[in-house]
């Protein structure tokens, strides 16, 4: 794992949250897309070096409905980048983490995503992206 890529933080409404993020940083988001695999709309915040990601669910069914549901607005994941997400994804089951998605999927920002399950990383869920190339 090279860096932190971004931080998650699920939100009931990405418009509100929007609004509160700008201005907190003073800059609008920089991209907002929709993961309809998901079943999420986000937004990009940049903060110096780092990037924010909102996530709002677009349907009940979604990971971050449920997490919504069952702990309300706050940090959902960390994500760090990874050079090469297969041969990570390899070393980390061997190290005894458990890999949500072996296969990596398409993800928001142009990433190819997989996640470990908090349960193998002290109750924070840990995502991998990689730059698609």
């Amino acid at each position: 794992m090279r860096k932190i890529e971004h931080i998650g933080i699920a939100v009931n409404s990405l418009e509100l949250s929007n609004v509160l993020f700008e201005k907190l940083f003073g800059t609008p988001p920089y991209k907002q897309e929709e993961v309809e695999s998901e079943g999420v709309k986000t937004s990009f915040f940049m903060n110096g070096p780092n990037k924010i990601e909102l996530l709002e669910a677009t349907n009940s069914n979604s990971s971050i409905a449920k997490f919504l549901e069952k702990k309300g607005e706050g940090i959902h994941h960390i994500a760090f980048d990874v050079q090469d997400i297969l041969a990570e994804i390899d070393r980390l089951k061997n190290e005894g983490f458990v890999v949500l998605n072996e296969t990596p999927k398409k993800g928001a920002d142009n990433k190819l995503v997989a996640f470990l399950h908090p349960k193998s990383t002290n109750g924070v869920l840990i995502e991998l992206c990689q730059e698609m190339r």
